[in-house]
């Protein structure tokens, strides 16, 4: 097993508390001109919850894998956010990339 992969399978203990989740969302273009105030508190709400999500998984000893699951999908759920429905399209009008977890 690679060790890449050993990390994100390693069980923690609520008490080693010493791991970081980090998302992302997203690359696109977005102006506060073309967004309502309550678009961006979406947004902002949106990626606090999949932080606590992901987090309560972790504070919980749940493995890296199973919280980088809860975090992307709660931007899954949320319509302003394209996770898990493939990326943005190119110049060419095509999607390039999808989304996954690798191990």
């Amino acid at each position: 097993m690679s060790s890449e992969k050993a990390a994100l399978l390693h069980k923690h203990s609520a008490e080693d508390g010493k791991y970081v989740l980090v998302i992302h969302g997203g690359a696109g273009t977005m102006s506060r001109e073309r967004s309502t105030p309550e678009q961006r508190a979406l947004y902002h709400a949106t990626l606090k919850e999949a932080l606590r999500t992901g987090h309560a998984v972790l504070k919980e000893g749940g493995e890296a894998l199973d919280a980088t699951v809860a975090a992307v999908t709660v931007l899954e759920n949320c319509p302003l956010f394209n996770a898990g429905k493939g990326a943005v399209f190119n110049t060419a009008g095509k999607n390039e990339l999808e989304a996954s977890i690798a191990l």
